[in-house]
């Protein structure tokens, strides 16, 4: 008989996992914090953000240990960008919360790119020297420009004990 309780309530915890799953609209927290009807579709990006080209550039293979950066492969990824403190904190996006994500992202809070499907990548420049010495700051402008909106963001796309990032190349200062 404890075997067969077992098997039941496995099963049935197994069934309510899947409705549960099903049910889900996608993995957006707070979905009914929408990107505002000018912002762009999933289907349809706002615009573009990044240059497409080699996986990294010349001063991040220079910068990597034994001049050998971590793997990355070339990316086009399509989702809103926001800021990421009030997402993972509280799962603020979209249009009622663009105001707060540009004043966080001029504030120096990390930037951010969430896919339809829910995945969250963090976005940074991609040329090393550049990033390190202060020279990308059109990239932060960038971002505060577009906060909300929905973007196509081309970079090189690296992945650490489960953390996603792309970085952006072409916002090295002029």
């Amino acid at each position: 008989m404890t075997v067969l309780k077992t098997v039941v309530t496995t099963t049935a915890c197994a069934i309510l996992a899947v409705g549960f799953l099903i049910g889900q609209e996608s993995g957006i927290l707070q979905p009914q914090m929408k990107p505002g009807p000018d912002a762009g579709t999933y289907e349809k990006p706002m615009g573009t953000m990044g240059q497409k080209g080699e996986a990294w550039t010349a001063t991040t293979v220079e910068a990597g240990v034994n001049k050998t950066p971590l793997p990355g492969k070339s990316v086009s990824v399509t989702g809103e960008i926001i800021d990421l403190s009030c997402y993972l904190q509280l799962g603020k996006h979209g249009a009622p919360h663009v105001d707060c994500g540009k004043k966080c992202v001029n504030a120096g809070q990390p930037i951010g790119l969430l896919a339809k499907d829910g995945t969250v990548y963090m976005l940074m420049p991609e040329e090393h020297h550049p990033r390190r010495d202060g020279q990308t700051t059109g990239f932060r402008q960038a971002a505060a420009d577009h906060m909300g909106h929905i973007m196509e963001v081309n970079g090189t796309e690296t992945m650490v004990s489960g953390h996603h990032a792309i970085y952006v190349q072409g916002y090295v200062n002029k």
